[in-house]
């Protein structure tokens, strides 16, 4: 393949999986106002699965090792897995869907079991807890072998190695361009719907939400229970893409404080700004990776910290200048304008109409 197509390639599969994992954050943060920062716990979920599931699938049906064998053996497993799947493709693609739809339905119910402890509390308690459960998960994924290998991890099957070796990787990204679409699509008409207002209302004023008549901890359930299943997707994709899982890959900076720095420059509770946040950061990391060489004459340290760098310094000078992001949060009206204009024009006229009467009815 072209290198630069393969690099375009490549920045299109991770802009997929970081789009689908940043609208689903923006749902949680921007439009339900819920203190996310154990991202990784979901994304983490959804790589597992991926790492454990669809391999020993596989390996139960061709008679394969599925034990502590499996774990030993995987190089090997997978070796004689993926020569199926080659010649295979209606059988690959049903383990790729197979796979995303218990990752979603994974993550949906780790992210009930997360929240729950603390799901009737102030956001700074929720926040913690959250975190902390994303942590716990990598720290069981990187220490129990049984379940993706432990340190060394996993190798994961490739549903797209029918296609050949050299179109792999393009046939992925495609595949996961086609799916951060969808959820994209999904996630604008969640906001638009009646659950998204009220999504909105819990986030500018819980007391008011509440007066309503609605049930503010169902409401955050729900909401976490959707973008939970979301962010399991995307890790479950970034899983298939890599073709591999360790737990070590998983950290808080990566797949939490990333995202949220996407959002915030993209612009919360705008999926489209995010979108565009999530595309403009991820060319400017891919530029620096490219180019770490040449800017080891220019920063007086070694290059390799320059990402991070840039993480902290980028999320300080958009909340300090741009707080509202690229494309800041616009008004949705449950009605077009023109019809708010009508209703407020026959409300203003039927006083006047009842004076009218009244006058008429007055004996002179």
């Amino acid at each position: 393949m072209i290198p630069y197509l393969s690099l375009i390639m490549d920045v299109l599969a991770l802009f997929a999986v970081y789009m689908i994992i940043t609208v689903s954050l923006n749902l949680e943060v921007g439009y339900a106002g819920i203190p996310q920062f154990g991202k990784v716990l979901v994304v983490a979920t959804g790589a597992f699965v991926a790492g454990a599931l669809p391999g020993r699938l596989m390996a139960l049906m061709m008679g394969l090792p599925v034990g502590e064998e499996y774990i030993a053996q995987n190089a090997k497993i997978m070796t004689i897995i993926s020569r199926n799947l080659q010649t295979n493709p209606a059988l690959s693609i049903g383990l790729l869907l197979l796979t995303l739809v218990v990752a979603a339905a994974a993550g949906a119910a780790m992210g009930i079991i997360a929240s729950r402890p603390a799901i009737r509390l102030r956001e700074a308690y929720l926040g913690i807890t959250l975190l902390s459960m994303g942590d716990t998960l990598v720290v069981i994924g990187h220490n129990f072998p049984p379940l993706i290998g432990g340190p060394l991890g996993v190798a994961v099957p490739d549903p797209m190695a029918w296609v050949g070796r050299e179109f792999r990787f393009p046939a992925m990204s495609i595949v996961m361009l086609m799916v951060a679409v969808a959820v994209l699509v999904f996630a604008e008409r969640l906001v638009r719907s009646p659950f998204g207002r009220t999504s909105r209302a819990m986030r500018d004023c819980e007391l008011a939400t509440k007066v309503m008549g609605k049930d503010i901890v169902r409401l955050r359930t729900s909401v976490i229970t959707v973008s939970s299943a979301l962010g399991a997707l995307g890790g479950a994709l970034f899983a298939f893409y890599s073709g591999m899982v360790v737990a070590a890959g998983y950290d808080k900076a990566g797949w939490t404080f990333w995202p949220w720095a996407y959002m915030i420059l993209g612009g919360t509770a705008n999926n489209i700004g995010v979108t565009a946040g999530v595309l403009i950061f991820l060319i400017v990391r891919r530029l620096i990776i490219l180019y770490k060489g040449a800017l080891a004459f220019i920063v007086p340290f070694d290059p390799v910290w320059v990402e991070p760098l840039l993480l902290g310094l980028s999320l300080m000078f958009i909340v300090m200048f741009k707080p509202g992001g690229i494309i800041p949060e616009k008004p949705t009206h449950t009605l077009s304008p023109e019809r708010i204009r009508e209703i407020m024009t026959a409300e203003s006229e039927e006083p006047a109409e009842e004076t009218r009467k009244e006058s008429k009815r007055s004996p002179s």
